[in-house]
């Protein structure tokens, strides 16, 4: 009788995501992402909006103001930064608007 074990997952891959906005590029392979999430109020239940500013290491500065991200926890880099990017799921509104003027031109 075989058993099929199920592998267990790694702890890499058990590490937390989150989905955010660009806020600030102006460090040097830092960048401040803004989460949003939707909390319900205790007593009235209407959804709130409420904001976790997370410091992200972007080793290549590919990232920009605007741009939405998808940071992975990591280990501690700095005394702020427990994140990083893994990827630009949408290129923010300053480089569209950058290109737009480009277009134009020709």
């Amino acid at each position: 009788m075989s058993q099929a074990s199920t592998p267990t997952p790694s702890p890499r891959s058990r590490r937390k995501t989150e989905i955010g906005v660009v806020a600030s590029d102006k460090m040097s392979k830092t960048r401040r992402v803004v989460v949003e999430r939707l909390v319900p109020h205790p007593k009235y239940g209407k959804l709130l909006r409420r904001r976790t500013i997370c410091h992200a290491h972007d080793e290549d500065n590919a990232s920009h103001k605007g741009d939405l991200v998808e940071i992975m926890e990591t280990r501690p880099l700095s005394r702020l930064k427990r994140w990083r990017i893994v990827r630009i799921v949408r290129v923010g509104a300053q480089q569209a608007l950058a290109g737009e003027g480009e277009a134009a031109r020709k």
